[in-house]
This record gives structure tokens, sequence and C-alpha cells, in this order.
């Protein structure tokens, strides 16, 4: 039987779910209906909870509903489509100036009948009016109306599942400045804690707004060409691999494919963040929503709409908000125990003071209140996710793929980073190093008689002669009569005369190696250059040395890496330790470990995290096992294959190793901003409880504060999305750790 597709997820659209703490309350909700918690994921930028496996619809609507919030069953559509959240924020932001509108016009009506704006703003300003006319109560109410829109339905669930939480807190300050009679102190909190949460809507907005430009990306048409060679647009989700169509001058590449016909050069900035255009040819690889130069490509689709490269990182961008970052899981605990804690701690200002006959009640409630509003972890609680999602949003930009929040701290952590050498610090295909004539041969000649024998082999070190042979302008007809000797050459009949190709084993072999020819061989050998042996039957005509050359930004990368003070960076290689070492003098890496199997770079990686938190940055299949083993798998997503791409944590959606240590900068300036806000959140409450306790604070400039405190860390967090504009330029964070 064929294997049965995976079942698709129930996807429920949660209005109102916007931070990680009404995560949580979701959470909680759904859990003992769900029954494994596993079964349940959320994704905070598109407000959608998934569910896999069976479940009662109905009973996760109720669920969710109990919590204040209200859930859409989406049913199980998987496309990437971005939701639309427009007419939410703007019934949000609506309220929220409504409720400002109406606490400006009842101060103005509360001043004219009160007699002056300091008899509405009350004794000494710190509230305790003495009468408030209807008017102005009249408009007041509506102003609390307005802004609690949202809040009470949350706080009466958070009441209800004895669950304190930031609206509970918000709705009894307000609901005890009612009592007392301040009005205008009870709007004001109502007014600026609905411009918070507007804030904070916003916030995530912006976040969402850099994932769908992602999704903008790619046309919703391709021109697909058909048998008879006529041309018509078509959906991109209904044309399959497999299908040519054709890319104007100036237009986005719709879907990753191969260029059967044209040349040009494409933007590929998007997806894998290089700056310089890339030349395309027949044969090379293209990506969806990349943009092509001036001159018409044909291209035949390789994968389908929904799994294209810039699908799987819309993907994978949105997956990451599950695996949320170490401080974030930090902050939700804290504000798990923070919020009852101040409850309490409220509940004792309010009784003990006039208890032991310290003050009037009502002095000491309106303390408390205050306290109360202060206390609201509303700036702790977003000043972690908002930066998180924006460093993911920079990253993706950039052409770096994290997979989650905890892995863009750890590269900040990062003590040791191991390298694969072939195709990951080398450029994973030989070339060409020296054209050695030798017995009164010249250059042309060689490079004639070796290409006239490699015709029509599609051998690794065939292919470097010929497109050497080609670069140099060596164009000659195929060789004939021509054998392969497996292991050891190739031998054939060029303008009449014997020739042969191969190894220096081949060549002792035949028992007719010049004494000056074995010296020379052994010494290039020992520089890690592969040679090849061009002769006839009379005589050595040269030799021709090749080399996997290193990347032409490793050595930088290697550099920068060690002045950001990572303290061993490794090359791990299956390779003898000779072709290793010359690689590794090249770009200046001091610790090798060479003729490795697979099984031993998983030992490798396995001492080196010994000594801390340790990175493998790989390519191939056989990279996969070590990169799983690793606190930190990196891949070269460009160029390396799908099990090391999808075994990694990272994945570097170009071949630029310049991208690592902007990775390590990048890891360490998102953990630098998340402990700036989460200090700045603290401090600022610690003042203002100090100034609660002394009787120095008022409701409405508490709520002011932690209004101001919400919206300097969100755009603290959200300075992180213009980091990927620096990578490339040279610039590194100087050295420091987390």
């Amino acid at each position: 039987m064929p294997d049965r597709e995976p079942p698709k997820p129930l996807r429920v659209r949660i209005t109102g779910m916007d931070c990680a703490e009404e995560v949580g309350a979701v959470r909680r909700a759904v859990e003992p209906i769900v029954g494994d918690p596993d079964r349940l994921s959320f994704d905070i930028l598109e407000g959608v909870m998934s569910v896999v496996g069976p479940v009662d619809e109905q009973a996760v609507v109720q669920a969710v509903a109990g919590t204040g919030m209200r859930a859409k069953i989406l049913g199980d559509d998987r496309s990437l489509r971005v939701l639309d959240h427009g007419h939410e924020h703007r019934t949000k932001t609506l309220l929220t100036v409504l409720s400002g509108a109406f606490v400006a016009a009842g101060f103005a009506a509360h001043a004219i009948m009160a007699g002056g704006v300091a008899e509405a703003l009350g004794r000494e300003g710190l509230g305790q009016t003495h009468r408030v006319p209807l008017p102005a109560v009249l408009f007041y109410a509506a102003a609390i109306l307005a802004g609690g829109r949202y809040v009470a339905p949350k706080a009466l669930s958070a009441a209800r599942r004895l669950r304190p939480d930031m609206n509970l807190l918000m709705t009894v300050a307000v609901m005890g400045a009612v009592f007392l009679g301040e009005w205008f102190e009870a709007a004001t909190v109502s007014f600026l804690f609905a411009l918070s949460l507007t804030l904070e809507s916003w916030s995530i907005g912006r976040a969402r707004r850099a994932v769908a430009a992602l999704l903008d990306l790619s046309p919703q048409t391709a021109l697909v060409k058909d048998e008879t060679g006529n041309i018509q647009s078509v959906r991109v989700e209904q044309v399959p691999a497999g299908t040519s169509f054709v890319v104007r001058p100036g237009d986005r590449i719709p879907l990753d494919g191969v260029v059967v016909a044209g040349q040009s050069e494409v933007d590929q900035a998007p997806i894998t963040g290089e700056s310089i255009p890339v030349a395309k040819a027949p044969d090379s690889e293209v990506f969806a929503g990349t943009i092509n130069g001036d001159g018409v490509l044909e291209v035949r689709s390789s994968r389908a709409a929904g799994d294209t490269t810039l699908a799987r990182i819309i993907r994978m961008v949105r997956d990451a908000q599950t695996k949320r970052a170490a401080s974030e899981q930090w902050v939700e605990r804290f504000a798990r125990i923070y919020t009852p804690s101040v409850m309490a701690l409220a509940a004792l200002i309010l009784l003990v003071p006039p208890l032991l006959g310290s003050g009037a009640w009502s002095e000491w409630l309106y303390r408390s209140l205050v306290l109360l509003v202060i206390a609201c972890p509303c700036a702790l609680v977003i000043s972690t996710p908002v930066s998180i999602v924006a460093g993911l949003a920079s990253a993706a930009r950039a052409g770096v793929l994290v997979k989650g929040g905890i892995y863009l701290e750890l590269p900040a952590r990062l003590r040791a980073i191991a390298f694969d050498k072939t195709g990951t610090l080398t450029q994973g295909r030989l070339a060409v190093e020296q054209v050695i004539p030798l017995d009164g041969h010249s250059r042309q000649e060689l490079l004639e008689r070796a290409a006239a024998l490699e015709a029509h082999n599609s051998h690794p070190l065939a292919l470097a002669i010929l497109s050497h042979a080609e670069a140099e302008g060596v164009r000659v007809a195929p060789a004939a009569d021509v054998a392969v000797m497996q292991g050891r050459g190739v031998r054939g009949r060029y303008r009449g005369k014997s020739y042969w190709m191969g190894s220096h084993r081949f060549l002792e072999e035949q028992g007719r190696e010049p004494p000056e020819v074995h010296t020379a061989l052994v010494e290039l050998a020992a520089s890690g250059s592969s040679v090849v042996v061009v002769g006839s039957d009379d005589h050595v005509c040269g030799l021709i040395t090749l080399k996997d050359l290193p990347r032409p930004d490793a050595g930088a990368a290697i550099e920068q890496l060690k002045n950001l003070g990572i303290q061993r960076v490794v090359m791990l290689t299956g390779d003898n330790r000779a072709t290793a070492e010359a690689i590794a003098r090249a770009i200046k890496v001091t610790e090798i470990r060479a003729e490795l199997l697979p099984a031993d770079k998983v030992g490798a990686i396995g001492e080196l995290t010994t000594d801390g938190p340790a990175a493998m940055v790989g390519d191939g299949v056989n990279d996969a096992p070590a990169m799983a083993r690793a606190d930190l798998g990196i891949a070269m997503g460009a160029v390396g294959s799908d099990a090391a791409i999808e075994t990694a944590d990272i994945a570097l959606m170009s071949d630029d190793l310049r991208k690592v240590p902007w990775l390590v900068s990048h890891s360490r300036r998102t953990i630098t901003v998340i402990r700036q806000n989460i200090a700045f959140s603290l401090i600022v409450k610690a003042i203002f409880v100090g100034l609660a306790f002394a009787g120095r604070a008022t409701l409405w400039s508490a709520i002011a504060a932690d209004m101001g405190a919400s919206l300097l860390v969100v755009f603290n967090g959200l300075r992180l999305l213009r980091a990927h504009r620096q990578i490339g330029t040279g610039a590194v964070i100087a050295r420091g750790t987390s």
C-alpha cells in the first residue's frame, strides 16, 4: 500500500493572542482537551494555534473563549498566505483613540465645572479629587469602557482560573479608582493601558509584515511554456515540477528551477543575502523570489510552489516562534511568580498600615492601586519576544535562516566552531593550479593532450582540466581509442600518436620515471596538490597540479571569528593530512583533524563540547551526524545537501562564510538588547514601587511610566531589524562574550 499523507493539523485563528502570556493562557485551557501538549504549536505572528491529530473542534473554541479570547477554525489549509489582521488592529486603534478622546473631554468638562485644572487634577496632583461632575463622570466612564474592551474579558477569565495576569491587575486598579471616586485616574489608566496594548499589537504587526514581505517576493503567476511553444500565465500553485517557464528581464522568478536557455544576471539578495548579482547560464540553479536582470531566461521548475527555497524559509521563520529562547522562558517563569506576588504585596499595603493606625483606608487603598499599576509586567513580558522576532526576521533578510529563538541566542555563547573542509572552507571543486610542461613541450601542447584524453570523462579531475583548457582557449577534438584504466589513468591516441595520463602510481608501474620527476611529484603531493602526469610511450610530457581551493572569504571569516573571541576554530576533514595542512595554512586555521570518517567527526565534536558550547559548520550528508551532535549545527544552505539543511539549526542561504562571524555578532547584539530591555523595565518598576510606598506616585503617572517603558523596549527591540545591513561591510563587533 502507498504511504498515507500525514494528517493535516487543525488551524485555529485566535483573536487577541499577541504575547507569550496569552499563549500560556490558551495552552493551559486547551491542553486538557488535546491531552498531549506536543500536539499543540503556536504562531504568535499570525495569532494561530495548530493542533495535530483528531480533536473536538467545538470544545477547543469554547476553551479559548474561556480565556477571554475568540477562536475561529481555519480548517486544514497549510498555505503560506499571511492572514489579514487589519480589521482587528483598526478596531483596537479606534477604541484606544475613543478612550483618549473621552478622557480629554471628561477632563475638560471637569476643569470647567470644578473651576480650574488644579481642582480637576485633585489635591497636589495626587488624585483624591473631591467631587466629579456628572457630565465628566459620563465621559470618564465611556473612556473606561472603550479602553477596557479587550482587557476586561481576559481579566475575568484570569480571576476565574485564579491565575492573576496583567489584565487582572489593570482591571482591579481601575475598579478600585472608581470605588474611591477617582474617575480621572481610572479613565487615564484604562486609556494608557489600551494604548500600550495597541503598541504591542503594532510591534507584532511590524514583525508580521517582515514575514509578509518575504511572501510578497514570490510572484503569484508564472509564464508557462507548453510543448508547442505557446506561453500562458498560470498561477504558481498550479505549476508542477518539471514545467518550463519564461522569465522576462526585470521580473521576479516565480519558482525554483534550472536554467534551460538564455543568459542573465540574477539578484539573489532576497534569498541568499548576496549583494552582487550572480551570472546565470544553462544548467544554473535559480530561486523563487530572486530578480532577473536584463536577459530572458527559460527555466525548468524543480519544485512545486509550496516547496521552494523561499517557501521553506517562510515556514521555518514561522516555526521558529514555537522554539522559544532561554530568555523568553525566563521572563515567562518570572512573570508567573511575579504577578501573584505583586497582588499579595498590594493586599498587605492595603491592610497592614490602616490596621496599625498609620493612615486612612482610602489613602492606603490608593497606594496599593498605584503599586498594582506600576507592577504590571507588560513591558517586561513584551521586551524579549519583540527582540527575538526582530532578530529572526533580520537574520532571514540577511540570508541566515535561524530555526528558533533558542538558536538565535546560542551563537553568542560559543567557545568553539568546527568547519568541514570540502565544500565549506573550500570551493568543493577541483581547479587547475599549475601546468608544468617537461622535455621541451609547451603549456599549449600539454593542455591539448590532456583535454583530448579527458574530452568524454566526467570525473572531477577531468572536468577541472577541461574547464581550464577552455579558459585558456584550448579547443581540440577528442582522442581516439580511449581506454580508462580504473584507479590509475586513461590512454588514447591523439594526432596519430599514443598518449597516457594518470597518477604517480601509474607512472611508477611503467618503470620509466626520471628521478627529477619523482622528486617533483613527491614535493607537489606534500604541498597538498593532486598531481596528474601526462606522457607518451617515449617520455613524460608534463605535470598538471589541481587543488580544491579555499573560498575567497574563508580566511577573513576565520580571522573575524578569532577577533570575536572564539577560543577554538577547528577544521575537520576526511582528506589526507598534507592536503588539510595546505588549506589550513592558506586560511590560518591552526587546529586540524584529518583523515576522519563521519563517526570520527561526531567524536571530535563531542570532545569540543566538553569545554563549552560548540558549533559545526558543514554542507554534506556526511556532516549531518556531526551537526546533530554539536550544540549548534550550521549548514551551507546554498550548496549543502537537504540532509544537512534539515539537520542544522541554522542555514546560510549563500556560501558566504563571513555570515558565520556576523551570526555570532548578531546573536550578541540580540542578547544585549534583551538584557537592556529587561534591566530597564525592572529599574523603572523599582523606582515607582518606592514612590508608591512614599505616597508620591499617582495612578496615571504610574501607567504613563509603564507605557513609556513598553514603548521604549519595543523600539529598542525593533532596532535589530536593521542589523542585516551590516553583512559584508567588514565591520565586526568588538571582542566580547555574552
